[in-house]
């Protein structure tokens, strides 16, 4: 699995909004080239390394990633069907959404544990950045996917799908 998280640019390159803060849910947020550049060396066969990011946490120290060519290779992140030279290089796109009530709430869980942000900080983000950005960038992809999946309680069934599909296109 390469996670498109790995792909942020540094800080200092980040979009900053009309409030001052950071927009980290933008497209522009995203080195794509360098994405799609990797994609492209596993599909050939070559092994890539690429430095873990840390979400901006200065006090964990970021490990080397090792991404090899494998059978079957998942492309993960929410612009990934925005960007089409990403995009075109997929075999099977699959769009998983949630209820919005549903994504707020795992945000907010996500971001005070994971990253302790404080709630107010949380929310800000999520109306001011994440909300705007899904609406614009990633929700008029949604018909671009070869599969919807929605994942409002779990998605046991439709991941027994992918793993069908999977089985008979790696055989």
């Amino acid at each position: 699995m390469i996670s498109q998280d790995n792909y942020y640019k540094p800080r200092e390159m980040q979009p900053i909004d009309d409030h001052g803060v950071h927009n980290f849910d933008r497209p522009e947020s995203i080195d794509f080239e360098g994405y799609a550049s990797d994609i492209r060396k596993i599909q050939a066969g070559e092994t890539v390394y690429r430095e873990e990011y840390t979400f901006n946490n200065a006090s964990k120290k970021p490990k080397m990633l090792t991404f090899n060519s494998a059978p079957v290779v998942v492309v993960e992140g929410i612009f990934v069907l925005y960007y089409p030279e990403l995009a075109n290089l997929l075999d099977l796109k699959i769009f998983i959404d949630a209820k919005d009530h549903i994504k707020l709430k795992r945000r907010i869980i996500r971001d005070k544990v994971e990253r302790g942000y404080d709630l107010d900080d949380v929310l800000y983000r999520y109306e001011q950045h994440v909300m705007p950005t899904y609406e614009k960038y990633i929700k008029p992809f949604m018909n671009d996917a070869d599969l919807i999946v929605p994942n409002n309680h779990n998605f046991d069934k439709a991941l027994e799908v992918i793993r069908t599909y999977l089985r008979a296109r790696i055989v």
